[in-house]
């Protein structure tokens, strides 16, 4: 059977659609329906690449995940990486369409909702629901004229709305009878009504609240979902890294400290997510303002905009600091975009990140980056060479740049296989110390034999004892994580009546 489609719209950014999406796509599955998550436009610098070596969000990903899904590009047609204020890199498809500001975005809309529709359909022929997520608010105005992934996309899918309110931050009252009195007459009838998101406290409390919303709306409040405390799903925007920054601990003792630099253009911060799920890891991200005494390991990560990035290391001192730290004896990692800026210099002669055509590095890896015409996307599996036992790892490239060695050192990584078309490489470069070192690879640390062997020898390093006993295996902890968001959010959503609005109309 074919289900009328559902749509998670916001009155607002981070009320916590992506999740909910998620919980959805789970509860579904569970109820026995093939069910896919489908979101028109994306905006984030978290992505993945696919088997087919196709770019897309995170947030997408993490919710095929708990559809039992390989993500595919169809659930994200298109993915807009920031690389300024106001311009972006526009990913179409899963491969690079442009650069473009913000107003020539606009103009290539007639093609680009093409685009979305093929993909939207594909998935609709092949799944019996498809769960769509909208972007920040539903009602932002003086952009609905060009809207690709709100209630535009809700029309054209004729799909049932719900439009989520974060209790959490306030104005919950504004935040649903004011979006529904700003909705048009044709967005009212999509509209079948409201999740109270983050909800902490006695929920009888708001049974008044609720009352409240449905008198004025004529709309039902499906659901108050409880802020559910701890729980670990990758998230892919800034909000939720601002958040793990507020939220950072201090030292402990047999505790291995490890530092992610907040760098301003920073990507893909979900690589370190199972880093944070280790029992003996305390990992904290730092900006300029944070001190950088007591780590164990600095990791630079990935950047949509490495000149830019490396200039705001240099300009509040985070370099020098981060030199002297290497040159005491500390351990440095950089991933991607971190391993350019460890080098002697990064070259930019076609000016793919901006008008600046080169920028020194830190020194302390002898390689020169130079940024290519074309990215680099595509998963790889391969033997991470610097431990005695040479652990499996898998995850994926998705870069510019091509790095080259000029000094001593050799490879941390030997990638034997990636997709069709590709050969087997050797990647990275480390000091011979071993102590420095920086990598293409994405989602290293989801490896986990390379996980556990690689924080043991810190520890040893260090000379901590214990810590032997690793977590769970990641793949398993996220299921875990799934099945309890799921538990939650089938207990306090009304889903009965989620099933009746999406079940197709009988013929007459």
């Amino acid at each position: 059977m074919k289900y009328r489609p559902l749509m998670i719209l916001g009155a607002g950014s981070d009320v916590g659609k992506s999740i909910l999406v998620a919980a959805l796509c789970r509860i579904f599955r569970q109820e026995g329906l093939r069910v896919a998550p489908f979101k028109a436009q994306n905006m984030a610098l978290n992505s993945f690449i696919t088997p087919e070596g196709g770019e897309m969000g995170r947030a997408q990903v993490v919710q095929a995940q708990a559809a039992g899904l390989t993500p595919h590009v169809d659930m994200n047609p298109i993915l807009l990486k920031p690389s300024s204020a106001v311009g972006c890199q526009v990913i179409v498809h899963g491969k690079v369409y442009g650069n473009l500001q913000a107003r020539d975005y606009y103009e290539h809309k007639p093609k680009l909702i093409r685009k979305v529709m093929a993909s939207y359909r594909r998935l609709a022929a092949a799944y019996d629901l498809i769960i769509l997520e909208g972007a920040g608010s539903a009602v932002e105005l003086n952009l609905k004229a060009n809207d690709l992934v709100n209630f535009s996309m809700a029309k054209r899918a004729k799909a049932a709305v719900l439009l989520v309110a974060d209790i959490d931050r306030g104005g919950v009252f504004a935040a649903t009878i004011g979006t529904y009195h700003l909705l048009s007459a044709k967005e009212r009838q999509l509209l079948q009504g409201f999740i109270i998101n983050k909800f902490r406290g006695d929920r009888s409390l708001f049974d008044q609240g609720v009352q409240i919303i449905e008198q004025r709306t004529k709309k039902r409040v499906v659901g108050v979902v409880p802020f559910i405390p701890d729980l670990r799903l990758p998230q892919e925007d800034s909000v939720a890294l601002d958040r793990k920054m507020t939220q950072a601990g201090g030292p402990a003792a047999d505790t291995l400290q490890i530092g992610v630099i907040r760098l301003p253009h920073i990507s893909n911060y979900t690589d370190f997510d199972p880093l944070e799920q280790e029992p003996g890891v305390a990992l904290r991200y730092l900006n300029h303002h944070d001190s950088l005494d007591h780590l164990d390991l600095i990791i630079l990560p990935g950047t949509k905009n490495t000149i830019a990035d490396l200039r705001y290391l240099q300009e509040t001192g985070l370099a020098a600091q981060i030199v002297a730290f290497a040159q005491a004896g500390g351990r440095v990692l950089g991933i991607c975009g971190g391993f350019q800026m460890l080098g002697q210099e990064v070259r930019d002669p076609l000016g793919v990140e901006g008008p600046v055509a080169r920028a020194p590095g830190l020194n302390l890896l002898p390689v020169v980056t130079t940024m290519a015409g074309e990215k680099t996307t595509t998963q790889v599996t391969g033997r991470f060479l610097e431990l005695p036992s040479q652990p499996a790892i898998q995850g994926y490239e998705i870069h510019m740049g091509v790095t080259a060695a000029k000094g001593e050192g050799r490879p941390v990584c030997r990638f034997d296989q990636g997709r069709e078309g590709t050969t087997p490489h050797l990647d990275g470069w480390t000091r011979p110390d071993g102590r420095i070192w920086g990598t293409y690879l994405h989602g290293l640390f989801d490896s986990d034999p390379f996980r556990r062997d690689w924080l043991a020898a810190l520890r040893r390093d260090r000379g901590l004892a214990g810590g032997e006993a690793a977590s769970a295996p990641f793949e398993q902890f996220q299921e875990e994580q799934f099945d309890r968001l799921a538990a939650v959010v089938r207990q306090h959503l009304d889903l009965a009546f989620l099933k009746q609005i999406v079940i197709p109309d009988k013929p007459k």
